[in-house]
C-alpha cells in the first residue's frame, strides 16, 4: 500500500513533466533549425544588397549611370578620338554633357518613361515581368510596348528632346544671358537641322526602343543609357566642339 500510494502521484508528475518537455522540444525544433540556418548561412548580406541596388533604387542608379556616362563619353572622345591631353580638355563643352545627362536624360526621361508610362500604359509592369515566351502571347502588352515606341520617336524626340537639347546648349555655350535668346536661338538651330537630326535618331532609337520596352522596368533606363554611351561619344566627336562660325553645321546633337 505504501508503494502504490507513493508511486502513483510521483509517476503522474513525471509523466506530465516528460510530456510537456517533449512537446516543447517538438514544437520549437523547426524554430531552432531555422535559427541555425540563418546563423550559419553562407550568403553574404552585403553582396546581396550590392547586387539588388539597381532594383531597390532604380532612379538613383540610372541617374548616376546617365551622368557618368555622358561625361565619360565626351572625355573619351576628346582624349582618345581627338588626341587632347588632360590640360587641353574643353570643360565647358563637357559641361553640356554633364548638365544634360543629369537633368534631362537621368531626371526627366525617368519621370516620363517610367512614372508617366506606368499611368498611360497600364500593362507595362505586368508585361515587363513575363518571360519572353509569355510576352509573345500577351497581345495587350505588345500593343502597349508598340505605343511606347511610337510615342518616343514621334512625340518625345521631335517635340521635347531636341528643343530642350538645343536650348541647354545655348545656355551653356551661348553669349547671351537671356532665357528668351536661349530658346529662340536653340529652336532656330533645331529647325535648320531637323531633318538630319530626326533621321539619325529614329534609325538608332527605333530598334533600340523595341528592345528597351520589353525589358524589366528597372533595367530599361540603364539599357537606354548604355546604348546612349556609344552614341554620345560619336556625337561628341563629330558635333561636340563649339561653333565659331554661325554658318557651320550643328546637326546631330547629344543622344538621349
Amino acid at each position: 500500500m505504501f508503494i502504490s500510494v507513493t508511486r502513483g502521484p510521483a509517476l503522474s508528475t513525471y509523466r506530465r513533466f516528460y510530456q510537456s518537455t517533449f512537446h516543447l522540444h517538438r514544437t520549437s525544433y523547426p524554430e531552432n533549425v531555422n535559427r541555425t540556418k540563418r546563423i550559419f548561412s553562407t550568403k553574404s548580406p552585403s553582396k546581396e544588397a550590392k547586387e539588388s541596388f539597381a532594383k531597390r533604387h532604380p532612379f538613383l542608379f540610372q541617374l548616376g549611370v546617365s551622368t557618368a556616362k555622358t561625361m565619360g563619353a565626351d572625355l573619351m572622345s576628346q582624349t582618345v578620338a581627338e588626341g587632347k591631353s588632360f590640360d587641353e580638355i574643353d570643360w565647358k563643352r563637357n559641361g553640356i554633357f554633364v548638365v544634360f545627362g543629369f537633368v534631362y536624360l537621368g531626371g526627366f526621361q525617368y519621370w516620363l518613361m517610367v512614372n508617366k508610362f506606368r499611368q498611360w500604359f497600364p500593362t507595362m509592369d505586368k508585361f515587363s515581368k513575363l518571360p519572353l515566351s509569355e510576352k509573345l502571347k500577351d497581345t495587350a502588352g505588345i500593343l502597349d510596348a508598340i505605343k511606347m515606341v511610337v510615342f518616343d520617336i514621334t512625340i518625345h524626340l521631335p517635340l521635347i528632346y531636341f528643343p530642350t537639347y538645343y536650348t541647354v546648349k545655348e545656355f551653356v555655350s551661348g553669349s547671351s544671358w537671356s532665357p528668351t535668346d536661349w530658346i529662340v536661338d536653340g529652336v532656330t538651330k533645331y529647325s535648320i537641322n531637323m531633318k538630319d537630326d530626326l533621321t539619325a535618331m529614329v534609325r538608332l532609337w527605333g530598334p533600340s526602343d523595341c528592345i528597351q520596352f520589353v525589358l524589366p522596368v528597372h533595367v530599361r533606363m540603364p539599357f537606354r543609357h548604355l546604348v546612349s554611351f556609344f552614341w554620345t561619344a560619336y556625337v561628341s566627336f563629330t558635333r561636340g566642339a563649339y561653333i565659331e562660325d554661325e554658318c557651320k553645321d550643328e546637326s546631330l546633337p547629344l543622344a538621349k
